[in-house]
C-alpha cells in the first residue's frame, strides 16, 4: 500500500464560498465496481462519524447525462473523494463529475482526495491498464466529440498528480483502511479545523458581544456557568459551531478536569442539552457553556444561570449593515437613500432580512428596487421566510392556528381579548400564548400582543400558499383584492375553509357590491372585521361560529335572522344603520361597542350577558335610553367594568343603581344631556373613574357620596360646563347643585359660605389618588361658576390627590395653598393663557406642565434652578415650558455662572427669528 498526503489538500479554504456547504463529503465512484463493497463501507463509516455525506443512489445507463442536482451537491461539498476503479473511465457520468470536481477545486478551493482502488495512480495518469481500456472503449462510442475526450484526458492526468490513497485488496482490510486513513484524515480537516463562521459584515456585534461577556462572568474561575441566548429567527443567535457527539462517557471522563468553552448552537429540543450538558460535574471549574436557541422555554427547563435576549439592530446599525451588502459601503448612494430607508423600515432591525435584501437588491436600478419593495409587501423573500419558518414548524396545530390568527387579525390587540377569543375556540391559550412567546414569535408589551413585521408577513404567506390562485379556498382572507373578489364574484365565492376575514380597503376604493350568497358557504367563519369598507347591501347570512363581529357602517337595521351569536365574544358596530338590538342574547360576549350609530336609540337588555366587561355607546346622538338591566342587576352582570355613553347628546336619564355593583370601575357620561346622577351612584362601590365634563345640563351631583367611594381616583366634572355653582354643602344628601347665578351671588358665596366647603371628616379613606380632570373654561376670572379659591380650600387637607389637571383655566395666579397638596406628583397647567405667576409648588411634585402659558413670567422655582441654589423640592424632575414666551425670554437672557453645573435639555427651533424652548429637564 502506498500512503501519501501532501500539502495540496491539507487545509480548508480560507476565503468564503459563494455556495453554502451543505455536505462535508461528496463521493464520486463507478457503481458496478465498488457500490456494494468499498463505497458501502466508506459511506457507513462517514455517517457514523457524523460526517455529512452525499452519495448518489441512482444507477445510470451508459450515455445518460449527469443531473443538475449532482452538480449542485458537488458545489455544496467541502471535500470530494474520487474512488478510481478499473471501470471508472468508461462512464461519461463519472468523468463529468470529475470535470465538475476539478472546477470547484479551482474556483472554490475545494479539497479533493483521490483513492486508487486496486489500480495504480499511473494507470489514471497515463490511461493504461484496466482503466485505460475502459477509457478507450468510451472514446470509440463518442469518437466524434474529440474536444470532450481531450477535457477528460487532461482531467485524469491532473487528478492523478494529487496526493491520494492507494488501496490493494491483498494487503489491506477495507474497514481498517477506511477507519485508519480516510476517516481520521477527514476529521482532521473538518471537525478540528472548522473555524467559527463570522458574518461577512459583523455590524452591531461588538456591543452585543460585550453584553454576553458580562453574562459569562469570565473573571470567575471558581464556577461553572451556563448562559442561554435566545431571539427571533434571523436575529443572529446561531454561532455556526459544530460539535461531534462522541458520547456522554467521553464528555464526562475527558472534560471533567478541563476548563472548556462549549457552545450548543440552535438547540430546539431539551434532550440535546441533557445529553451534552447533563451535569455540571462533567466539566472543570471555570468552564463556560453557551446555549443558543429560538425557544426561551428550553432555557427555563434547563435552569441556565443567565438568559440573554438578542436585540434587534437600531436604525443606524441596520442602515450600515444593509448598505454594506447592497453597496459594499457604509452608506447608500444618494439616489437610493429614500428607498434604503423604506427597506430598513420593512426589515425592522432583523439582521438576516437586511443581509438577504441587501444582496438581493445589489446592482439593481431604483426602478427595480421600487418593484421589489412592492413585491416584498405581498410575497416575502423566500430566504427570509425559510429561516422564520423553523420556529413555526415546531408548533402544534392549536399554536399554529393562534399564530396565524394573530398575524392576520390580532396583532396589536389587547391580550385579555385575544385570550377570551382563543379560549372559546378551544385553542388552550393559557399554554399556547406562552409557547408563542417563548419561541420569540410574539411579544407582550403593555398588555398588548405584538409580533415582528416579517413574522407577520411569514404567517400571511403561509395562508396565501394554502391556495395561491383561489382565495376562497384559504383559511383566512386579509388582502383587499382577494376580499373583494370573494365577496363580489360568484366564481371566487368563499368556502367552508374560510375561518377569518379582515376587510381594509385603500382610500378611494369603490363600494363593495356584496354578492347575496357571499357568506352562505362560510360556515366556519370565526372572525369578521370590516375596518373601513362600505357595502351596497348587507349580508343575508352570518356564521354562528363567529367570535368577533366588527363592522364599519353596517348597511342594515338588524343582523341576519339566522344569526344567534351564542359564541360571539366581541361585538362592535361603527356608524351605519343598526337599530334593532332587542334580540341580542349573546351569552359569551365580553365587549359590546357602538360608535357613531345615529339610528341606535336604546341600549338593550343585557342581563342575559353575564360575561360582559365593556359596554360602550359613543357618539350615538339619538340614544335616549339605557335599559334598566344596567342598574337593576341583581348580580346578573358581575363582570361589567366599563360603561361609556360619552357624547350621546340625547341621553338624559341615568338609571337607578338598584344593588351593589362590585365590578364597574369606569363610568363615562361626558357631553351627554344628563341632568343629575342618582344617590344610588354610591352602589358603584369599586368606581374609580367618573367623567362628566361637557355635561351642559348637569344640575345635581351627589359629590360627597362620590368622594367617599373607597377606590375613587379620577373625577372630571368641570370641562365645558356652562351652568354655575349655586350651593354646595355636606348635608345628609351631599348634593352639588349647579344652576344660574348672578355675579353678586357668586361674590357672596365666596365670602360667606367657604365654611361649608370643609371636606367631610372621613374623606381620607384609603383612596390612593384623586384626579380632577379637564378643568377647561371652568375657572374663569370674570364668571367663576366654581371659584378656584374654594376648590383649593375644599381639598387643602387631602393627602390622596396625586394628579391635578387645571389645563385651560383662566386664573391669574396659582393659589399658594397648592403647597398643601402633599401627595401631588403631577400638575397640569397647559394653556392657562392668563396665568402670570406660580409662587409655590407642592412638596413632593415631580412634573409641572405649563405648556402654552404665554403670560407666565414669575416662577421662583425656575429662578432658583438658574441661580444654582438648587431646587428645595428634591422630587422635582421636570418643568415643561413650551410656548411660555415670557419665561423663554427670561431664561434666554439669564447669565448662567457655570453652565457645566446644570443640565438642560432644550428643543430649540429657530424660524424667522422666533424661538421656542421645548423641555427643560432638571437635575
Amino acid at each position: 500500500m502506498a500512503f501519501q498526503l501532501g500539502a495540496s489538500s491539507s487545509s480548508l479554504p480560507s476565503s468564503p464560498s459563494i455556495h453554502p456547504k451543505n455536505h462535508d463529503v461528496f463521493l464520486s465512484f463507478r457503481g458496478k465496481d465498488v457500490r456494494h463493497k468499498f463505497i458501502s463501507h466508506l459511506n457507513r463509516a462517514l455517517r457514523q462519524s457524523g460526517i455529512k455525506t452525499y452519495m448518489d443512489g441512482v444507477n445510470l445507463e451508459r450515455g445518460e447525462q449527469i443531473s443538475s442536482e449532482v452538480f449542485k451537491a458537488i458545489e455544496e461539498s467541502r471535500i470530494s473523494i474520487i474512488v478510481f476503479s478499473k471501470n471508472y473511465a468508461e462512464s461519461k457520468w463519472c468523468l463529468d463529475e470529475l470535470l465538475k470536481i476539478l472546477e470547484c477545486k479551482k474556483t472554490f478551493k475545494q479539497i479533493v482526495l483521490p483513492i486508487f482502488y486496486e489500480i495504480k495512480p499511473s494507470d489514471v495518469r497515463d490511461q493504461k491498464g484496466g482503466l485505460g481500456q475502459a477509457f478507450t472503449k468510451l472514446g470509440k462510442k463518442i469518437k466524434d466529440d474529440i474536444k470532450l475526450l481531450e477535457y477528460w484526458k487532461e482531467a485524469l492526468e491532473e487528478v492523478a498528480k494529487l496526493s491520494g490513497l492507494e488501496y490493494t485488496a491483498f494487503g489491506d482490510d477495507e474497514s481498517e483502511f477506511i477507519q485508519k486513513y480516510i476517516i481520521g484524515w477527514i476529521n482532521s480537516r473538518i471537525v478540528n479545523q472548522t473555524p467559527l463562521s463570522v458574518a461577512m459584515y459583523p455590524v452591531g456585534i461588538d456591543c452585543r458581544k460585550r453584553d454576553i461577556y458580562q453574562h459569562l462572568s469570565i473573571e470567575r474561575n471558581d464556577i461553572i456557568r451556563i448562559v442561554g441566548i435566545f431571539g427571533t429567527g434571523g436575529i443572529g443567535t446561531s454561532l455556526d459551531v459544530r460539535d461531534t457527539d462522541k458520547g456522554i462517557n467521553v464528555i464526562k471522563h475527558r472534560l471533567c478536569s478541563k476548563r472548556v468553552l462549549l457552545i450548543l448552537d440552535d438547540v430546539d429540543e431539551v434532550v440535546q442539552i441533557e445529553k451534552l450538558v447533563g451535569d455540571r460535574s462533567w466539566f472543570g471549574l471555570g468552564s463556560r457553556i453557551i446555549v443558543t436557541t429560538r425557544d426561551q422555554q428550553l432555557l427555563k427547563i434547563s435552569e441556565v444561570d443567565s438568559e440573554y435576549e438578542l436585540k434587534l439592530l437600531g436604525d443606524n446599525e441596520a442602515l450600515r449593515l444593509f448598505s454594506l451588502h447592497a453597496f459594499k459601503k457604509d452608506e447608500p448612494f444618494d439616489e437610493y437613500v429614500d428607498l434604503a430607508k423604506q427597506i430598513i423600515q420593512y426589515a425592522k432591525g432583523l439582521p438576516l432580512a437586511l443581509a438577504v435584501l441587501g444582496s438581493d437588491l445589489k446592482g439593481k436600478s431604483t426602478h427595480q428596487w421600487k418593484s421589489a419593495l412592492n413585491k416584498y409587501k405581498n410575497i416575502p423573500n423566500r430566504n427570509i421566510q425559510k429561516v422564520c419558518l423553523v420556529s413555526y414548524e415546531g408548533l402544534d396545530n392549536n399554536e399554529k392556528e393562534m399564530f396565524l390568527d394573530i398575524a392576520c387579525f390580532f396583532k396589536g390587540k389587547p391580550l385579555p381579548d385575544i385570550m377570551n377569543i382563543f379560549d372559546s375556540c378551544g385553542f388552550f391559550p393559557n399554554d399556547g400564548i406562552d409557547r408563542l412567546k417563548d419561541k420569540c414569535l410574539i411579544t407582550i408589551e403593555g398588555g398588548f400582543v405584538w409580533m415582528h413585521d416579517l413574522l407577520q408577513d411569514m404567517g400571511r404567506e403561509i395562508v396565501r400558499l394554502e391556495s395561491p390562485n383561489e382565495p376562497g379556498q384559504r383559511s383566512r382572507l386579509f388582502f383587499h383584492e382577494d376580499v373583494r373578489h370573494v365577496l363580489e364574484e360568484s366564481m371566487y365565492q368563499g368556502t367552508n375553509k374560510v375561518a377569518g376575514m379582515i376587510i381594509e380597503m385603500p382610500k378611494g376604493e369603490e363600494v363593495i357590491s356584496l354578492n347575496s350568497e357571499a357568506f352562505v358557504q362560510m360556515k366556519r367563519l370565526r372572525v369578521l372585521i370590516n375596518r373601513n369598507a362600505s357595502f351596497s347591501s348587507g349580508p343575508n347570512y352570518l356564521s354562528n361560529e363567529l367570535r368577533v363581529l366588527d363592522w364599519f357602517e353596517y348597511p342594515l337595521q338588524s343582523l341576519p335572522p339566522n344569526f344567534h351569536g351564542n359564541k360571539l365574544i366581541i361585538f362592535k358596530m361603527r356608524g351605519g344603520f343598526i337599530r334593532e338590538l332587542s334580540f341580542i342574547k349573546f351569552k359569551n360576549m365580553t365587549i359590546m361597542k357602538f360608535s357613531d350609530c345615529d339610528f341606535l336609540t336604546k341600549v338593550p337588555d343585557v342581563s342575559s350577558i353575564p360575561n360582559l366587561k365593556e359596554l360602550i355607546a359613543k357618539r350615538c346622538t339619538n340614544l335616549v335610553e339605557v335599559h334598566n338591566s344596567i342598574g337593576s342587576l341583581d348580580l346578573k352582570l358581575r363582570s361589567l367594568r366599563s360603561l361609556d355613553l360619552g357624547h350621546c347628546s340625547s341621553f338624559r336619564s341615568f338609571p337607578e343603581v338598584g344593588c351593589e355593583m362590585k365590578s364597574l370601575t369606569r363610568l363615562i357620561l361626558s357631553s351627554t344631556a344628563v341632568e343629575e346622577l342618582p344617590l344610588s351612584i354610591g352602589n358603584l362601590t369599586k368606581l374609580d373613574e367618573l367623567f362628566l365634563h361637557g355635561c351642559k345640563n348637569l344640575k345635581r351631583l351627589p359629590i360627597n357620596i362620590i368622594l367617599q367611594l373607597q377606590h375613587f381616583e379620577s373625577l372630571g366634572i368641570f370641562g365645558g360646563c356652562t351652568n354655575r355653582v349655586k350651593k354646595m354643602g355636606y348635608d345628609g344628601q351631599s348634593i352639588l347643585a349647579i344652576g344660574s347665578t348672578t355675579m353678586e351671588d357668586e361674590i357672596s358665596w365666596n365670602e360667606e359660605k367657604l365654611q361649608e366647603l370643609e371636606p367631610p371628616t372621613n374623606s381620607s379613606n384609603g383612596s390612593n389618588a384623586l384626579q380632577v380632570l379637564n378643568r377647561q373654561n371652568c375657572f374663569q376670572s370674570e364668571s367663576n361658576f366654581f371659584p378656584i379659591s374654594s376648590f383649593f380650600t375644599m381639598f387643602d387637607s387631602s393627602t390622596t390627590l396625586t394628579y391635578l389637571d387645571l389645563s385651560g383655566s383662566e386664573f391669574v395666579s396659582l393659589p399658594t395653598s397648592i403647597k398643601g397638596f402633599v401627595a401631588l406628583i403631577e400638575l397640569d397647567l397647559r394653556d392657562c393663557t392668563k396665568l402670570e405667576e406660580i409662587l409655590e409648588l407642592p412638596p413632593n411634585i415631580e412634573l409641572v406642565d405649563a405648556k402654552g402659558c404665554n403670560s407666565l413670567e414669575r416662577f421662583p422655582e425656575v429662578s432658583r434652578i438658574l441661580e444654582f441654589n438648587g431646587s428645595h423640592i428634591k422630587s422635582l424632575q421636570g418643568i415643561v415650558l413650551n410656548g411660555c414666551d415670557k419665561m423663554h425670554e427670561k431664561i434666554w437672557n439669564y447669565k448662567v455662572p457655570n453652565p457645566s453645573l446644570w443640565k438642560v435639555c432644550m428643543c430649540l427651533i429657530l424660524s424667522l427669528f422666533e424661538f421656542y424652548i421645548g423641555c427643560m429637564t432638571l437635575k
